[in-house]
């Protein structure tokens, strides 16, 4: 047989699915929920997810949906509804969604499961847990976090909307940006500065504002270069008057609950890079078997091998130590260095994957429509949202 029948015969038989090896304290639970969020993502992602990129937004149906799968609740207590399945959880979850294709969609959803509605799990009262906590865990409200600012983004301390207390209500005046659910969602988790006397990270204080709260409006809805069907907003407060109840954990001490809730979402995002590297490798693997060029395939070509190879390599080193960690975490360990690092490292790790990716596909890599056209645009929030790169070298040098 040629060289170049050879590589034929491959094109008809070969089919690839690539998969990283699981941890070995991975419980049964965690890896049927990994199977479990496979086939949601296969079934139902993957088919509709160019509809939604066109629409600028998820359909709530996918929400409820999710929710009555129970993918909705890991992070919140049995007693309101959750599972409480801890931060491995949600690194598999969070993997498993970043393997769509669809970096939006994997945003919308772990804003609302792990960046936002936590904080009501963390520091609210009894009564707003019950209020709450049973429609965001079925999906029949969608939850937002707005902490960015037009003038403060990962540097918290420098917030400057405004809360005021007026009798038994508090008045809150200010504008947020680039918030993610921030068009669509029904709750929202705002941060404010509650104490005009102090500076800093002091004087933070957290809300939960309902969407249709007077003088609170959606004032654009923003275009983005990548993470097309997730809708992100730019956010007004005139005068929004909210109960005094609505205060969400204890007052002046907000900046420690994002603090807290960050620490998650980095953690997600290592789970997230895990999914759409493994992802990408694979459609490039698949891709270079069969694309044929000088007598034989792309993967004929020792470069492209080796270039795949290593890319391979730096994306499981990424994936363990987001496992690694999230395993510290579960077992109550301080893990705030190893987390800053996972969020240094893998998004970087990632953009070189699905560069690289893109140019072993070559001209058709660069095409609209293309999944690997689209996770490379999608890929690059990933180094500014949730603490740039350049943010969180510092936070590991402080505690080097």
């Amino acid at each position: 047989m040629t060289r170049s029948a050879a590589a034929a015969a491959r094109t008809e038989t070969f089919e690839s699915e690539f998969r990283f090896s699981d941890p070995v304290f991975l419980t049964e639970e965690l890896r049927m929920l990994r199977e479990q969020v496979r086939r949601f993502v296969e079934n139902e992602v993957v088919p509709n997810g160019p509809e939604w990129e066109a629409a600028g937004k998820i359909p709530r149906e996918v929400f409820r949906h999710m929710g009555e799968l129970g993918f909705l609740g890991m992070r919140h207590a049995e007693e309101h509804g959750g599972t409480n399945m801890g931060p491995l959880a949600s690194v598999v979850f969070a993997e498993e969604l970043g393997r769509s294709t669809f970096g939006g969609f994997t945003a919308s959803v772990l804003v609302h499961t792990d960046m936002s509605s936590p904080h009501i799990s963390i520091s609210g009262t009894e009564e707003q847990k019950q209020q709450y906590l049973p429609d965001i865990i079925a999906g029949r409200k969608v939850c937002a976090v707005a902490v960015t600012e037009p003038w403060a983004g990962s540097d918290v301390a420098g917030l400057r909307t405004r809360a005021e207390r007026d009798g038994g209500d508090w008045i809150i005046n200010g504008a947020k940006i680039f918030i993610t659910n921030g068009v669509y969602a029904d709750l929202f988790i705002v941060a404010a500065r509650t104490d005009p006397e102090s500076s800093g990270s002091r004087g933070l204080s957290l809300f939960i504002v309902e969407a249709g709260t007077p003088g609170f409006q959606v004032t654009r809805k923003l275009e983005k270069h990548g993470w097309l069907c997730s809708d992100t907003a730019e956010l007004s407060f005139e005068n929004v008057r909210v109960p005094a109840e609505n205060l969400l954990g204890e007052e002046n001490r907000g900046f420690y609950a994002i603090m807290n809730t960050f620490q998650n979402e980095r953690l997600c995002i290592g789970g997230i890079c895990a999914g759409e590297s493994a992802k990408a490798i694979e459609l490039t693997a698949d891709y270079v078997r069969t694309r044929t060029a000088f007598g034989g395939t792309l993967w004929d070509l020792q470069a492209t091998r080796q270039k795949l190879a290593m890319l391979v390599a730096k994306a499981a080193a990424a994936r363990a130590l987001t496992y690694h960690t999230a395993a510290l975490e579960a077992a109550g360990h301080d893990t705030r260095r190893d987390v800053s690092i996972i969020k240094a490292l893998s998004p970087e790790v990632l953009h070189e994957v699905v560069h690289g990716c893109l140019q072993l596909h070559g001209g058709t890599g660069y095409m609209r429509g293309t999944p690997i056209e689209r996770m490379a645009r999608d890929a690059r929030v990933l180094m500014i949202g949730g603490g740039a790169t350049e943010v969180m070298l510092e936070e590991i040098a402080k505690r080097i």
